[in-house]
């Protein structure tokens, strides 16, 4: 158990910032399948002092979705500084959250994201600007291993971040040249876990909830971010929390996505323009789609789609077939 900010927490289990992906529409159906932190997509310092509308509006929120974080990353101190001022007073989240974690490289070759990894004294310069400029709430880390395999400083860069006034980290221990090639080294985190007195997050390579008990008592981590492994499958949230609790967990059938899609398609519907609907729609239905029968016919019906009248017919003689 620890607290974070206003919210006691006990084994917490989070979405992780995914960008094109955690929308409020993800990050609310995330929620209802048990998810205790949810993290908006990361969002640009530089497009929030530019106070561009398309990064604003990623940052809205509903109420339901607390305890939710704002993630931001950027390669200048100043500007990860104004940005946490402008969110804190207009946005007024429950976390703000520092990404050192793209491995992306449109992102790290300006040194945002992962690539701040190579500058220590640059990270801890950018964070204590964030946590100045908070108004008091929480920042936190979501972090890598290093830059490469010769620059693993995870730990290092642990201890020296909790000296700022960082109260939680979340760890991927994947380099940043790795970015998702091979394994998640979990030793890391156990490392970092015992070095520092602040909650440790673990993440990477959790996709069922038997790694979910596996990665808690390899690494004794304080909760785990859980990232690709919802896609399509936002339902882990509450297999994980009924195989600690029962030791067993149900298994998600057809009916359940079909529902589940059906649902998502809808809230969609309510909150986007006709286009970025479609567009998110093919996108999860996509993950979603994974074993149904035909469902290579099904996605690519779906993908043949132009706009939203189109894509009802197909979604009803789907239901129909499922159902029928």
């Amino acid at each position: 158990m620890f607290k974070l900010g206003k919210f006691e927490l006990n084994e917490p289990i989070l979405l992780a910032p995914m960008a094109g992906i955690t929308d409020t529409v993800y990050r609310e159906i995330c929620k209802e399948m048990g998810a205790d932190i949810v993290y908006t997509e990361f969002v640009s310092a530089n497009g929030i002092i530019r106070e561009n509308q398309k990064t604003l509006d990623m940052m809205k929120f509903s109420s339901k979705e607390r305890p939710i974080g704002i993630q931001i990353f950027g390669d200048s101190v100043e500007v990860l500084g104004d940005s946490a001022a402008l969110i804190s007073e207009r946005f007024a989240p429950d976390i703000i959250d520092i990404n050192f974690g793209c491995p992306v490289p449109k992102v790290t070759r300006h040194g945002a994201g992962s690539g701040a990894m190579k500058d220590l004294d640059l990270m801890i310069k950018m964070t204590e600007a964030v946590i100045k400029n908070s108004n008091n709430i929480p920042v936190t880390i979501k972090m890598r291993a290093g830059w490469n395999a010769d620059m693993l400083i995870s730990t290092k860069a642990g201890q020296e971040l909790e000296k700022t006034g960082v109260k939680m980290i979340t760890l991927h221990p994947r380099t940043s040249k790795q970015r998702f090639t091979g394994k998640a080294d979990w030793s890391l985190i156990r490392e970092l876990k015992d070095m520092v007195s602040i909650p440790i997050i673990g993440n990477g390579d959790v996709e069922t909830p038997e790694d979910y008990v596996k990665i808690k008592k390899e690494t004794g981590c304080d909760g785990v971010m859980l990232g690709r492994s919802t896609l399509g499958n936002p339902w882990i949230f509450s297999q994980v929390k009924d195989f600690v609790k029962n030791g067993i967990y149900k298994q998600v059938t057809i009916l359940d996505k079909v529902n589940l899609c059906n649902k998502h398609h809808s809230m969609l519907r309510k909150e986007k323009t006709e286009h970025t609907c479609l567009n998110l729609t093919k996108k999860h239905y996509s993950w979603y789609l994974k074993g149904f029968s035909n469902a290579a016919y099904w996605r690519t019906e779906f993908m043949k789609c132009i706009n939203l009248s189109d894509f009802d017919k197909v979604l009803e003689q789907m239901n129909k077939e499922i159902s029928g």
